[in-house]
């Protein structure tokens, strides 16, 4: 009973209660309970933890509204073409015979069409070297240079034109346009077989190919002792193929320097 009064008189204030007065819990043990403070029912509960479902929401739908952004600016510049009536596979050059379809003034970007014309020349370049290359050696056949050379020449100009335009001029045009860095890619990996197969027709070494076949130098050199008027030939052809190689490593050179900027 002794312990149970004190138990009750202990928090009394100075020891006595005044009339009439409250019963009061001292200060400390308020405080370590938590009565009377001014947030009583106030929790601490991080809002973040709440919200995180819809948080996570909004930026998943954020993602896919910028997804969507990306994938209709990579076609903006085909769908214009596509609603301004023009089929995208409209043949339209060369103007005599159209047999491919070319139109960089309306589908590539204004800052990239001056790269896009000297790709475009270069690719003219080879057309021209293999062309030319066809002459000299059916003008060196004429000569007595053998039927084999002919043909072999034959077959370099009717698959290395079309080659050249499908396996790498054509990849830059649409990478070009479309801004793709996977037609990119291919398009340098198929440049430099290019440029490196403008170095050997250049040279012409009797090796892989037949040697007269190709107007490098060692077969101009060759042919030039036996007959000089093919010899003019061999030479013409070797400077184009020169030529051809500078054009194409400069080209190489400004295209990657324009994919660069661009990634």
């Amino acid at each position: 009973m002794l312990v149970s009064n004190a138990f009750y008189w202990c928090p009394l204030q100075n020891g006595s209660a005044a009339p009439g007065s409250k019963l009061r819990i001292p200060k400390m043990v308020a405080d370590t309970l938590g009565f009377g403070q001014k947030h009583d029912a106030t929790v601490d509960i991080p809002l973040d933890t709440m919200n995180d479902p819809k948080k996570k929401e909004k930026e998943l739908a954020a993602w896919d509204a910028d997804l969507k952004r990306r994938e209709r600016e990579i076609k903006r510049r085909e769908d214009a073409v596509a609603s301004a009536g023009v089929p995208s596979d409209d043949k339209n050059w060369p103007p005599v015979f159209p047999i491919i379809h070319h139109d960089i003034a309306n589908e590539i970007p204004p800052n990239a069409q001056r790269l896009q014309y000297l790709a475009f020349a270069s690719w003219l370049g080879i057309v021209l070297c293999l062309t030319f290359n066809f002459i000299a050696v059916t003008v060196c056949w004429i000569r007595g240079g053998g039927v084999k050379i002919f043909f072999l020449a034959t077959i370099y100009a009717l698959i290395g034109c079309p080659l050249s335009y499908v396996l790498w001029y054509r990849p830059l045009y649409r990478a070009m346009r479309t801004d793709s860095a996977l037609k990119f890619g291919w398009f340098f990996m198929v440049y430099l077989l290019h440029i490196g197969f403008c170095i050997f027709a250049a040279i012409a070494p009797p090796i892989v190919f037949h040697g007269k076949s190709l107007t490098g130098i060692l077969a101009a050199i060759d042919v030039f002792s036996d007959h000089v008027l093919v010899g003019i030939f061999y030479l013409v052809g070797f400077a184009l193929f020169c030529l051809e190689a500078l054009l194409s490593l400069w080209v190489l050179q400004k295209i990657y320097m324009y994919f660069r900027g661009h990634e």
